[in-house]
């Protein structure tokens, strides 16, 4: 077993979510596949696959269990992860979650043409890549759930994704520190909820993550 699967493994059990083995070696393709272009195109600045593990694979994952909150773990959902860039938190929730659809949208071709390859490699049958800006693109039907790392400010999301969502849709900001002044920013009449994050490894790190709702 390499030391990224024992970093992997290790994480997955604190964190108590339950991946298969072939899921768990789905995850270290794509971060070999993702280190391996990031030599050459600059995909993201955490350079080492081992940190790759924590603060991509991990930090990801760590959404999981409010991804289907209200929702039978076995219910199909079409989730957007808007500014995806090499697929961070799509990727590994596309492979926690195969019964559920994820459109992973950016404007970077080159982070878009990363994503066409890492879907053909990993066999990712319930991705769909989106080469465009969030607030032009128009999907064939709306999304249960608009999922944004780093992204933009919460009224910024909320404003440019407004028009992907289903009527009871929620938008899921991942976020570093508690954005006390985002949130008190957002438009009457909508609830958000902060939940801190535990991530392995970054224990030291803050991590929060909002759930917004109408």
């Amino acid at each position: 077993m390499t030391l990224l699967r024992q970093s992997l493994d290790a994480g997955l059990e604190a964190t108590g979510l339950a991946l298969s083995e072939a899921q768990r070696e789905l995850l270290i393709a794509y971060v070999d596949l993702l280190a391996k272009w990031n030599r050459a195109y600059n995909l993201t600045a955490v350079r080492e696959p081992h940190s790759m593990v924590v603060r991509h694979l991990l930090d990801s994952l760590a959404v999981a269990p409010y991804l289907t909150h209200g929702c039978h773990p076995d219910d199909a959902l079409r989730v957007i992860d808007v500014g995806t860039g090499p697929g961070l938190p799509g990727i590994p929730l596309a492979v926690a979650f195969p019964g559920s659809s994820f459109f992973l949208l950016d404007t970077n071709g080159k982070k878009t043409r990363f994503l066409t390859q890492a879907k053909a490699e990993l066999g990712l049958g319930n991705v769909t890549v989106v080469h465009s800006r969030v607030e032009t693109y128009r999907p064939d039907a709306p999304f249960d759930v608009v999922i944004a790392r780093a992204f933009a400010s919460l009224s910024e999301i909320v404003s440019g994704c407004s028009h992907l969502l289903a009527p009871r849709g929620r938008v899921l900001a991942m976020k570093g520190a508690r954005p006390e002044a985002e949130l008190a920013a957002l438009p009457a009449g909508l609830s958000a909820q902060a939940i801190r994050l535990r991530v392995p490894g970054l224990e030291q790190e803050q991590r929060h993550l909002i759930v917004i709702s109408s």
